[in-house]
């Protein structure tokens, strides 16, 4: 059941986000494990598009907010407003309060509206007027920006880094992909909402629970703990891996194996996911002299090559 079900959610993501089979999967296994998704890529590749048709495809409300200098932590989080009828303050829900949030160049805001997302990046709840109310379930923030425009920008800063489980490039489709994009995209053509909703909330929040079954081999632990120990004696890397992102890992690869059908994790599962997990935690030298936002990634292919996989 559970893979039937799946089964028909990377159907209808491939038929939003064209030619990109490897995105569309990085994004269930992040859905799966109840994580975050940071997109860096140029715009008009489809990231909007995949949250849109992630969220259509779960029937479940989605909201997309356009991070602006001027953007406040209220206008995510949401306020209490004075009614005169009730003598009362009512909350006003933010667009927070939704079940998939598109994050739209979230490094054009400063860093404490980009705050006002680590609490409901964390703990799937918001504190506002000292009341913390819960949000849907599931809940997935995805974030996007530019990595070629910085001016007028603010970097995420570590522990913003931190809340996402994995990063990622959607990149330009191939050519047949692309001639399909011409014919099937513009004004009126936008087909997102004709896909037909493949999974409740309700189903998709029972699957997430079924992940952390997922069985995980003692060898696999040691495995992810190596690379992660890798990272934190790499004389190139000023700050390795953090004790929240070898979790992360570890449950990225139990989504791995759930989304192909197994109840337990092979270190395949750990190798495809290493990079895009732990490549935005590590602190590169070369990135604080600025030499290539990408280093960390470019740092993890390598580590990934020296540490002994298990059989």
């Amino acid at each position: 059941m559970a893979t039937e079900s799946l089964t028909k959610l990377r159907a209808n993501l491939e038929q939003g986000l064209l030619g990109k089979p490897d995105a569309v999967r990085l994004g269930i296994i992040a859905l799966l494990a109840r994580g975050h998704i940071l997109i860096e890529d140029v715009p008009g590749v489809g990231k909007t598009t995949f949250a849109r048709t992630l969220a259509r495809s779960i029937a479940c409300p989605f909201k997309r907010i356009q991070f602006t200098p001027d953007l406040l932590p209220a206008d995510i989080t949401g306020f209490s407003l004075y009614d005169a009828d009730r003598k009362e303050f009512v909350f006003r829900p933010g667009p927070i309060f939704a079940s998939i949030v598109l994050a739209d160049e979230i490094n054009r805001s400063t860093p404490r509206t980009q705050s006002a997302l680590l609490e409901a990046m964390n703990d799937a709840q918001v504190t506002v007027d000292g009341t913390s109310r819960p949000l849907p379930s599931p809940f997935l923030v995805l974030a996007t920006q530019n990595p070629f425009e910085y001016a007028g920008t603010y970097p995420l800063p570590e522990s913003q880094l931190d809340r996402f489980l994995l990063k990622l490039q959607i990149g330009y489709p191939d050519a047949e992909a692309e001639r399909r994009i011409y014919a099937t995209r513009g004004p009126g053509l936008d087909g997102i909402d004709a896909l037909p909703p493949v999974l409740s909330a309700t189903e998709v929040s029972a699957l997430c629970e079924a992940v952390p079954k997922v069985k995980v081999d003692p060898a696999i632990s040691s495995y992810i703990l190596d690379l992660v120990s890798r990272t934190r004696d790499d004389r190139s890397l000023v700050a390795g891996v953090s004790p929240r992102g070898g979790v992360a890992l570890y449950r990225a690869a139990q989504a791995s194996a759930f989304l192909a059908g197994r109840t337990y994790v092979t270190p395949d599962d750990v190798k495809g996911l290493a990079v895009a997990v732990f490549g935005h935690r590590v602190i590169p030298r070369a990135r604080r002299s600025g030499e290539g936002a990408d280093a960390g990634a470019a740092i993890m292919a390598r580590l990934l090559d020296e540490v002994a996989c298990p059989a």
